[in-house]
């Protein structure tokens, strides 16, 4: 038997097993309980529109003030790594594998608990929010931009001095202009996952007006006795998601492959 042949047996093997067991699950599932359970029309419909105009606003919401502030400190984080004061590089590289190293989760307890609690302060909730999350996503991001800046040619930056520019306007209007085309679909991808993070915040408590998708699905399995009302919110984080996913791969293709670095992480 040829190679091709051989190759083509053992496809055809894994075919017929993935088609056994697809059958068998078939067979051996509680249809009308997994309907009933999860594809209830009655339950689906009772989410909206809140599911939509509070929990998937909110959630948007929390995401964008988390990154906005994320990329802020990613920055500020990104050129103290690559400074030639010492002090800097070790400051920038202590607080990147700090919260690196830590469960978001962790994070926001220590954020919405700990500091009010430690320094006697009263943070406004949507504030602890985007402290929380930003903080984590820019350990990450800090990464990312680092690499997209040392993946900027230096002859760019020879050219831009040449031509009388500060090292500091070089970096500006030159360096980090291009840093950024290079790492946008490394940070869509921080984005997703910031919105996935979002949903520990729960952890600060919240109204019915306060309330994200987790929170919001979370708090309708208990009221319906269903999990129709996780599916919903499920895919309402898709709504989010993918169009992320296809903005992601649609810059990977017009800038070329991504920066390593990314985000590994979450709760």
């Amino acid at each position: 038997m040829s190679k091709r042949q051989k190759a083509r047996v053992t496809r055809g093997i894994q075919y017929a097993v993935l088609l056994v067991v697809v059958l068998l699950l078939a067979l051996v599932a509680d249809w009308p309980a997994i309907i009933d359970g999860f594809f209830n029309l009655e339950v689906a419909a009772a989410q909206f529109p809140d599911v939509i105009t509070v929990a998937l606003l909110n959630t948007a919401l929390y995401t964008a003030l988390g990154f906005a502030l994320g990329l802020g400190l990613a920055l500020v984080l990104a050129l103290m790594r690559l400074s030639s004061v010492g002090p800097y590089r070790w400051i920038s590289g202590a607080y990147i594998e700090f919260f690196r190293g830590l469960p978001a989760l962790l994070v926001f307890l220590a954020v919405g608990i700990g500091v009010p609690t430690a320094f006697e302060v009263v943070l406004d909730r949507n504030v602890s929010i985007m402290i929380a999350l930003g903080l984590v996503g820019s350990a990450y991001m800090a990464e990312t931009i680092r690499a997209g800046i040392k993946a900027v040619p230096k002859g760019q930056i020879e050219a831009a001095r040449s031509l009388g520019m500060s090292p500091t306007r070089t970096m500006i209007t030159v360096v980090i202009p291009q840093a950024f085309r290079i790492i946008l679909p490394p940070l869509t991808n921080e984005l997703i996952l910031l919105t996935k993070d979002s949903s520990l915040a729960f952890l600060l408590g919240s109204t019915l007006d306060q309330q994200e998708l987790a929170q919001f699905g979370r708090q309708a399995l208990t009221d319906f006795k269903s999990m129709t009302p996780v599916l919903v919110v499920g895919l309402c984080y898709l709504i989010i998601t993918i169009p992320l996913s296809v903005l992601q791969q649609r810059l990977e293709r017009r800038f070329g492959g991504a920066v390593p670095g990314g985000q590994g992480g979450g709760a």
